[in-house]
């Protein structure tokens, strides 16, 4: 068996070097659904074991899980977090969309755009109405909030982790890194009959 490794920079010093002892990632949107429903009492204790532990540590294996992991997925094959997400548009993007679409800014605006609570600028539909048979139309040109999702090369995981798990049951990559991060942590939890 041939066995792989994760190079982990971890506090600017210190490198840390972990086997990848999951190179096997579950893509299969059934399946991750299918099993984040029967791991909703273990994730909600692993919230807690999370809090346990150092959070740039966390965060240090989080980002080396989450680069390995992006290697394995092709987001422009899933695009099940554009079926879900509510995007953010901010005033470049919208007159970059509007130029691509080959409409003004303003008339763009008034057919795709609400306003939020907060007066941020949303996407009005939900599937993203760039989503077509799971691609992307605009991949090259997709809003910040599709490039940074699903956000895991962020800090702060352990903090953000109740917002993360709501994408567990769609996003391979949330899924599998979670996954990978108890297996790397050792947590360990025992279903009570």
């Amino acid at each position: 068996m041939q066995r792989h490794w994760i190079l982990i920079e971890f506090l600017e010093n210190v490198i840390l070097i972990i086997p990848d002892i999951n190179n096997h990632i579950i893509t299969n949107l059934t399946e991750m659904a299918h099993l984040a429903a029967i791991r909703e009492e273990e994730n909600e204790h692993f919230r807690s074991f999370l809090e346990t532990q150092d959070g740039e540590s966390t965060d240090a294996l989080v980002f080396s899980l989450q680069e390995n992991v992006s290697k394995k997925v092709d987001c422009r094959r899933c695009g099940n977090c554009c079926k879900s997400l509510m995007i953010v548009v901010t005033e470049d993007e919208l007159h970059r969309v509007a130029e691509l679409t080959h409409s003004t800014p303003k008339d763009w605006r008034e057919k795709n755009i609400e306003e939020g609570l907060s007066g941020k600028m949303i996407l009005n539909t939900i599937p993203c109405l760039f989503l077509s048979e799971r691609q992307c139309t605009i991949y090259p040109d997709r809003f910040e909030g599709c490039r940074e999702f699903p956000g895991l090369h962020l800090p702060g995981f352990t903090r953000r982790y109740f917002t993360l798990m709501m994408h567990y049951d769609r996003c391979p990559i949330v899924f599998n890194v979670v996954e990978q991060l108890k297996k790397h942590l050792s947590f360990f939890y025992e279903v009570k009959d």
